[in-house]
């Protein structure tokens, strides 16, 4: 084991909202180590996870001031210009535009690993941020005016320790804070599928019997779907040859993209809301799921762990203008305050909905397909959700 080192922030994550923070904190002068399981290689060349991220217009101001957006190639940014929300076989889709807004895209679709490997190519050329690959924390002892973090590599005792490792956070449970758990007792595959009839740009959120369906363009011929089945019809459907996975996929979505096939790795992931009781403690934060994992309904899950660092940010820089102590209790309590507003709600309202779009039952069928139809009809109703989606006025609010 080496020998301790200081440092002013210890990150324990390094996936994109961990090294978003790291470089966050460096612009405000701040010195970070970030902690990553995973080896080298999961920084420099991250693999396809399946996963495509509809980035808000707020999110992509803050990979600008990062600068990691224009790391990302252009081929691999796909703007949405539409999103729908269709339940079973009823055909009066809930649309939503940016119809006279001046703008020409509700948001961007980026691979989450095209994400990670720009925000790692900045931060390892910044020299506040030193990046640990193949650590592994052992222990988190939170002090009265330091914390000291175990790993496998050694010690480092900081003035704040930020946990940014997922939504099943062994930091979070270390600093013994618990979690809601909302189990959707679903799994949700990801992959990519070639097609022969045109995206137009349109992502589709769709509730059919037995099955939630999303499909969202990137550029080319070719679309991410993202299914959600109870888990022995998954493990079937993964089971079955090349042909007759592309054959169960374009039954199950009707043929509306044409012949398809797929063009892509596959990948699982249970279906699992979190929501920690605590967003902070002493000497510690906590910041993208560990802090929020939400249903993938919404699309919001990374936008809005973007948001929770640069609000955590925001507060340590307070702290910093009253004292030099980054983990100063009274800018966690402002954190914890202010990403707690930003997100109970929507973590609230997303489980909500996503219960009532998933059951099958008669009454459940017939009030989705009203809802959709009134809301659709309300424009009031839309032009709200819109704002939530594009999320251009973010960087207008104010926090106390």
């Amino acid at each position: 084991m080496s020998d301790s080192i200081q440092t002013d922030v210890v990150i324990t994550g390094g996936g994109p909202v961990g090294l978003a923070t790291a470089l966050s904190l460096a612009d405000i002068g701040l010195k970070s180590v970030v902690l990553e399981r995973a080896p080298l290689s999961a920084w420099e060349d991250p693999a396809f996870d399946g996963r495509e991220i509809a980035l808000t217009h707020h999110s992509v101001n803050i990979l600008k001031k990062l600068n990691a957006w224009n790391l990302i190639p252009e081929t691999a940014i796909c703007p949405l210009r539409e999103a729908r929300v269709e339940t079973g076989k009823f055909r009066h889709p809930l649309t939503f535009t940016t119809n006279g807004r001046g703008v020409d895209a509700l948001g961007w679709l980026v691979s989450n690993h095209e994400i990670k490997r720009a925000l790692y190519t900045v931060a390892a050329r910044r020299p506040e941020i030193t990046l640990m690959p193949g650590a592994a924390v052992t222990a988190i002892n939170q002090g009265a005016d330091h914390a000291t973090i175990s790993h496998t590599g050694g010690e480092i005792k900081a003035q704040l320790v930020v946990g940014a490792d997922g939504r099943f956070s062994e930091t979070r449970e270390r600093c013994g804070i618990g979690a809601i758990v909302h189990d959707f007792k679903r799994v949700m595959m990801v992959c990519r599928m070639f097609h022969t009839s045109p995206h137009h740009n349109i992502a589709t959120q769709w509730f059919d019997e037995g099955q939630t369906v999303a499909l969202l363009p990137v550029n080319g011929s070719a679309s991410s779907l993202v299914l959600t089945l109870p888990e022995e019809q998954m493990r079937q459907l993964l089971a079955l040859p090349r042909d007759d996975f592309n054959a169960a996929v374009m039954q199950r979505l009707g043929n509306r993209l044409g012949t398809m096939r797929l063009v892509s790795t596959q990948h699982v992931y249970p279906l699992k809301g979190v929501y920690a009781h605590r967003f902070a403690s002493r000497r510690l934060a906590l910041v993208g799921d560990a802090s929020v994992g939400m249903h993938p309904i919404t699309a919001h899950g990374f936008n809005l762990g973007l948001k929770g660092q640069e609000t955590l940010a925001d507060a340590v820089a307070w702290n910093l203008s009253l004292s030099a102590d980054a983990g100063a209790a009274a800018g966690l309590r402002r954190f914890e305050k202010n990403h707690r507003l930003a997100t109970a709600f929507l973590f609230a309202g997303t489980n909500g909905l996503a219960s009532l779009y998933t059951h099958d039952g008669a009454p459940f069928k017939k009030i989705r397909e009203t809802g959709i139809k009134l809301a659709d009809s309300f424009p009031p109703f839309k032009r709200a959700v819109t704002s939530l989606l594009m999320d251009r006025h973010a960087e207008n609010k104010k926090y106390t």
